[in-house]
Formats: C-alpha cells, sequence, structure tokens
C-alpha cells in the first residue's frame, strides 16, 4: 500500500527552517507558515494536505515558534498518525505528539485517573461485540449475526453523539437511522449494555473519550494541567469529527484558539459513526478571524480522472457539495477511465484479475494496483480470481504490519544478528545490508523465490520480503549503511507505525481506501444495489453514497477500471444496471441526471477579518461546462490551456504590447507586496489577458486564474492597460 502522498523513502533532513518550505506550493506555504490563531484547511483529494500540515508543523518547530512537546496533532486512524509521526521525524521535528483521538485520551485518562478518581484505569475491551450478546442473553432478546453486528454500531453511535440510553430511540428518530431491532429494544439492549460493563469494571473506546470529557470538565486542576502541557493543535480529518470528539478538542482548547484544521467535506463518508462535516463547515462562524486556505492543485491524478472525479461532484447536492472543492489536475495526460459490463459477477472478477496479470507481466508493480468493493462481502470472489490468476494480494484492514508475529520474529532476529553477528556461521560470506539480511531472515522463512497459492503461508513471506526490500532501499540510500543502522530504523518505524511497502495487489473496501492511493484501481461492482447500496435511501444516504464512490475514484494515479455485472451469478436474470452516478459521464450514458450542484471553489487564501459572529458570505458559482478551445472546439483538461481558452499547438492572437506592459506592471505589483510575481497573475492569465482584452469587468472576470479577489484588488488597472493607458500601476510613489 502506497501512502496518500509520494515522498522519498530515506530523505535528507532539511538543514534549516527555510529547507522545510522548499518545494511547496503557493498555497501549501500558506498553511505552513500560518503558524498563529485559527487556520482552517479546505484540501481536496490528492493536493498535498498531510505534506502541508506536517511541514507547518515543522517548519515552526525549526523556527523555534513552536515547542515539539507543546504541539498535540490528532487523526483518525493508527495509519494515518504513523505516517504523520514519520514525515515529521524525516523532517527533523521530532518530538511531537501525533496521535488517534483515542490514544491521546486514553494517554492523558491513564495518567490523571488516579489523581482525579482514585485506584488504577480500568480494563479496557478491545471489542464489545461479546458484551453485547451478553447483554441480549440478560434481556432474553435473540440476536442474529448481522442483528448483533448492527445493534453494537448503534451502542457505538449513541455514545459518540452522547445519547443516553433512555433517549436511544428520539435520537435514532431524529437522525433518520434504521435500527436493527425495535428502538425500545435497542435501548434496553444498550442499558444492559452499560449495566455489564459497570459491573465487571471494564470501559470501551467511547468510554475513554467520554470519561476524559468528564475528568476535563469536573476538574479544573486537571484542564489547567493539560492545557499548560499543549498550546497548539492540528486535526487532520476534521470532516469525520463526531459530536464527542468536538467536546473533547474544545477542552483541550480551552479559551484559546491556536488550531489548525483539515478537512474536505466532499469526503465526509462516515456519518453511520457519528461523524459530521458541521464542524469543518462552520470553522468560519465559530472563529471569524479565521484564516482559510483552500489546497486544489491535484498531484495525484491525471487530469482524465480529475474530470471524473470533478463530475460526479457536480451532480451533488447538498451542504457538502455546496462547499465542494473543484479539483485541478497537475499531472500529464494520461489514459481515459475505462468501464466493462459483465453478464455475472465471477465473469467481472475474473476479467479483472486477468488485465492485473497483464499489467504486472507489463511491469506494472502489484503494490501499485488495487481492487475497490463496496461490502467486504465482494472480497472472496476476487481473491480466488488473483490466486487462480497468480497474482499475489494483501487484504486491506489486516493487522498493522509490525504488530504481525513474523514480523516481530524477524526484528528481533535481525536486533540478535547486529548484536552478536560476528558468531552467525550465516553471515560469515556477506558483506553488505541486503545479504546480511537476507541470510538472517532466510532462517525466520524467507525464500529467494515466493511460494505457490494464497493464504497465510504467502502473506508470511510478503512480510518478510517488505523486510528485505527495506534493506536494499536503506542501503542504496545510505552508503556504508550497518546491520545496526537497519534495526535503529526499523525500531523508529515501528514506533511510528511507518510500514515497509508489501508486495501485492490490495483488496480493499472503499471506506478502508480513504487515505491511500495506488497507480492502477478497478472499482468494482459499481451497479445499481451497490452504488448507492440498497439501504441507502434518504437524499443524505445517496449523497453519502455519492461521496464514497468520489474516495474511489481519487485514489488513482493514472488509471482507473470501472466495471459491474448484470447478475450475481452465471446463467442469473440480467437485472442490473450500471450505478446512476455515472449518468453522463462515461459514454454512451446520456446526459447527467438532475442539476449540477452550484458552489464549488477554487485555491487560495481567504483572511480572517476578526469580529462578528457571522461567517463571510461564500459567492455561489454557476455549474461549469466543459471547457473547449476556442480555435478548434477540442475539450481541454490540462490547467494551462484552460486558462488560455485554447489548445497550446494551436494559433495565438495575443497582443504583444498589452503583455508586456502587463508583465511590467506585474514586477512592479509583486515587488510592493513582497511575494513573487505568480501570486499576482500567472503568465498564462496574463497570456489570456492579452489574447482576450477585456473591456469590462464582466469581460475580465471570465478569464480563469481571474477571481474576485484579485478583480477587486487589480482589476481596474488591468482593464486601463487593455485600453492602453500608459504608467498604469507603474508610479513607484503610489
Amino acid at each position: 500500500m502506497t501512502a496518500a502522498t509520494h515522498s522519498t523513502l530515506f530523505p535528507q533532513v532539511p538543514d534549516s527552517a527555510d529547507a522545510v518550505l522548499e518545494g511547496l506550493d503557493p498555497e501549501q506555504r500558506e498553511v505552513a507558515t500560518a503558524l498563529r490563531g485559527p487556520v482552517c484547511v479546505l484540501a481536496g483529494a490528492g493536493t498535498g494536505k498531510t505534506r502541508a500540515i506536517t511541514h507547518r508543523i515543522a517548519y515552526g518547530v525549526r523556527a523555534g515558534i513552536l515547542q515539539p512537546t507543546s504541539v498535540l496533532a490528532v487523526t483518525f486512524t493508527n495509519r494515518a498518525a504513523g505516517e504523520m509521526r514519520g514525515r515529521l521525524r524525516q523532517l527533523g521535528a521530532s518530538g511531537v505528539q501525533a496521535r488517534t483521538f483515542h490514544s491521546a485520551a486514553l494517554r492523558q485518562l491513564q495518567y490523571f485517573w488516579p489523581k482525579a478518581i482514585g485506584g488504577s484505569l480500568p480494563r479496557l475491551v478491545d471489542r464489545k461485540i461479546q458484551l453485547v450478546a451478553d447483554a441480549a442473553a440478560a434481556c432474553r432478546i435473540r440476536l442474529d449475526r448481522g442483528e448483533l453486528r448492527d445493534t453494537t454500531a448503534e451502542i457505538e453511535w449513541s455514545k459518540v453523539t452522547q445519547t443516553v440510553p433512555a433517549d436511544y430511540a428520539a435520537a435514532a428518530a431524529k437522525a433518520g437511522r434504521e435500527t436493527p431491532r425495535d428502538p425500545a429494544e435497542i435501548a434496553q439492549l444498550y442499558a444492559a449494555y452499560e449495566d455489564l460493563k459497570r459491573g465487571r469494571g471494564v470501559i470501551d473506546f467511547e468510554d475513554v473519550l467520554l470519561l476524559t470529557v468528564a475528568v476535563l470538565q469536573d476538574r479544573h486542576d486537571v484542564a489547567d494541567q493539560v492545557r499548560a502541557q499543549y498550546q497548539h493543535f492540528v486535526v487532520d480529518e476534521y470532516q469525520d469529527v463526531s459530536p464527542l470528539q468536538q467536546r473533547l478538542l474544545e477542552l483541550w482548547l480551552g479559551d484559546r484558539d491556536d488550531l489548525c484544521v483539515v478537512g474536505d467535506a466532499s469526503q465526509t463518508i462516515y456519518s453511520f459513526t457519528g461523524a459530521t462535516p458541521d464542524h469543518l463547515l462552520d470553522f468560519r462562524v465559530r472563529h471569524p478571524g479565521a484564516t482559510v486556505v483552500k489546497l486544489v492543485r491535484d498531484y495525484r491524478s491525471t487530469p482524465q480522472v480529475v474530470h471524473l472525479a470533478n463530475g460526479l461532484l457536480a451532480q451533488a447536492r447538498g451542504r457538502a457539495a455546496d462547499h465542494r472543492l473543484e479539483l485541478v489536475s497537475q499531472r500529464p495526460v494520461g489514459p481515459e477511465p475505462a468501464y466493462t459490463e459483465y453478464p455475472d459477477e465471477p465473469a467481472e472478477a475474473e476479467g479483472a484479475a486477468r488485465r492485473i496479470r497483464e499489467l504486472v507481466d507489463a511491469g506494472v508493480p502489484a503494490a501499485e494496483i488495487a481492487v475497490l468493493f463496496r461490502t467486504n462481502s465482494q472480497s472472496e470472489t476476487y481473491e480466488q480470481a488473483l490466486a487462480d490468476a497468480g497474482v499475489p494480494y494483501q487484504l486491506r484492514g489486516a493487522e498493522r504490519f509490525f504488530d504481525r508475529p513474523e514480523v516481530r520474529k524477524a526484528h528481533s532476529a535481525l536486533r540478535a544478528a547486529a548484536r552478536f553477528g560476528g558468531n552467525d556461521s550465516l553471515l560469515d560470506d556477506v558483506v553488505d545490508l541486503p545479504s546480511q539480511v537476507r541470510a538472517v531472515l532466510s532462517g525466520e522463512g524467507w525464500t529467494s523465490e515466493p511460494p505457490a497459492g494464497s493464504g497465510a503461508v504467502r502473506e508470511r513471506w510478503e512480510s518478510l520480503a517488505a523486510l528485505v526490500g527495506l534493506a536494499q532501499d536503506f542501503a542504496a540510500a545510505r552508503a556504508d549503511v550497518t546491520l545496526s543502522d537497519l534495526v535503529v530504523e526499523l525500531d523508529e518505524r515501528a514506533g511510528a507505525q511507518h510500514a515497509p511497502t508489501v508486495q501485492g495487489v490490495t483488496l480493499a473496501s472503499l471506506h478502508s481506501a480513504k487515505g491511500l492511493e495506488w497507480h492502477v484501481v478497478f472499482l468494482v461492482g459499481v451497479a445499481e444495489g451497490m452504488m448507492p447500496i440498497t439501504y441507502a435511501k434518504t437524499d443524505e444516504q445517496i449523497e453519502e453514497e455519492r461521496r464514497l464512490l468520489y474516495v474511489g475514484v481519487t485514489r488513482a494515479r493514472e488509471r482507473l477500471h470501472l466495471s459491474w455485472a448484470l447478475a450475481r451469478s452465471p446463467g442469473g436474470r440480467p437485472s442490473r444496471r450500471p450505478s446512476r452516478f455515472l449518468k453522463g459521464l462515461r459514454p454512451g450514458s446520456g446526459t447527467a441526471g438532475g442539476q449540477a450542484a452550484a458552489g464549488g471553489g477554487t485555491g487560495g487564501v481567504e483572511r480572517g477579518r476578526g469580529g462578528g459572529g457571522v461567517a463571510a458570505p461564500v459567492p455561489r458559482r454557476t455549474p461549469r461546462t466543459p471547457a473547449r478551445c476556442r480555435v478548434c472546439g477540442r475539450t481541454l483538461t490540462d490547467a494551462g490551456e484552460m486558462k488560455l481558452m485554447r489548445c497550446e499547438d494551436c494559433p495565438s492572437d495575443m497582443d504583444e504590447g498589452v503583455y508586456e506592459r502587463l508583465r511590467e506592471w506585474r514586477a512592479v505589483q509583486a515587488g510592493r507586496s513582497g511575494q513573487p510575481a505568480f501570486c499576482v497573475f500567472t503568465d498564462k492569465t496574463l497570456m489570456a489577458i492579452a489574447e482576450s482584452v477585456p473591456e469590462d469587468e464582466r469581460e475580465l472576470a471570465r478569464i480563469p486564474g481571474v477571481g474576485a479577489r484579485k478583480l477587486n484588488r487589480y482589476g481596474a488597472d488591468v482593464l486601463a492597460i487593455c485600453a492602453g493607458q500608459e504608467g498604469v500601476g507603474l508610479d513607484e510613489g503610489d
């Protein structure tokens, strides 16, 4: 699996604070240098949000503005927190706490429990489903396996939304939840579950947050101690916070506002767990003085993939759709997405496996390919198809890499070899690091050729092969490294949960694929009844399904395959049809249904004005039609061509005199503001102005790159230059 933004495996630590900022685009640099007060980063898929916020923290630390131990960065998965710690370490900002909400809360609860409550913290149960089963037995309610799982999910939702058993039925009805049993029965089970926990002296993961909130609310001395420790907060994936997590964040902050949140309302896909984008969308209401930075430059996906992603959101409705970000690809042109219809699901799986086999044979690494599906129950068919095709695979959602038994044993064996290798006959005839690692791991089951077939034996081999590959990359990046150096690197990676790449096609549900990316993505089962899922009934649920497909599309860097089956089984009635979300987007599917959502937005920075309790109104934008070359009529996908409104190769009718006067004027404006010239207007925007020579503000505003802010600031000067007035804006005495 590949993390969401690429970086070299073993980069050199930047030698100064300014070096941390190198390579950031203008908007990312704004994020990195906005170190005081509330900051809201609206970051589209593939726009480098993790890069922006880790460089922000590292720049603050390296510049001496932030103390590492005073920063708390929180996110939602151990993998994301581990990646953040790994990046901060590579940027020379060790010592910063990067944790999940639960991990940060549990750490504080363990520390303060003896002082605030007394005694030892109750035992934490990893899986609450057995407790729910025991509660059902106590209530004499029979639950099948599905009902047991769904009831557990309802209890989790109740707790993160701070709903007590007595209020469950009313809260579930208000939220429009489809309950697995009668709401009164769920409330009864919920109450029995809580009684069982108290009787057994245990707590669950939601209790960790609830108890931390309770301690911070009731014990001002504890709250003051936590706030003295942490003065600066960063929250990733802010669209996914639950009301309980938001309350905990508010208690951590107190009356301070040194908070940076990062999110994208169009990637809200966990509302069934209590997550809501409202906290992100209302950030300017709660913090009127906030700086808002929009990241829309997509460095991940080709223009063809981005075009499909934008098209999906253009048909969306609802509040999140009103705040959608319109991505602009920064990558070269790639292949169009492929759409394939199959007679049945086994044929669809075999077709995907066959194409994957061809890609692997052509040199595409298996680890750069993913098969994404709506539900985990779809996985087995693809596991079998890939095994039959001789393609290695891995299941996303398995235990963390450094927690795997074979990895722990291999780590111990490498540590022992580093200490006592002089007495190990396996190492007598090897000198370079990769050979030493291969020799040591051969005793743990690694072989130069992978075992045949799939299953546990193959998965263990893939884990060991990942360590061998890491050693090879380490040796290639740094001369004269030793086995002891590699063991230190492994120790640090294990602490940060910064796993090496495991070779094998990834099989994953769309929910578990969030935050990851691959060179090639197969989106399978994109049919009505699966996407959107059958039980998605309300408008809000349908829109969340659309966002889920958007997340899947934006996982692909270059190649994207979408497919569906007309029947479930061979010989079955071909009654299925492609997902409604593809209407108007795939070839031959007619025009898109419904009206495109207003809203959207370009990249940029909005400075907080301070004062008042209402956010500045967001200008509504009309839906965009496809950009076409004004010379030859071809559809434009390249960002530069879209600014010019013509193909690069088509003839230009630019007024050279206007263009040169605009360049002179821009140089003066940039000098006055102390910023690069392209921050005033890019060369492409100046060329577009000089080609169209607008006569009024309306014509000027139509040119891509001339937003409302720049129109207000520079419009009069630009129109005067286009009208032929001399010396506009060039007087240094202004």
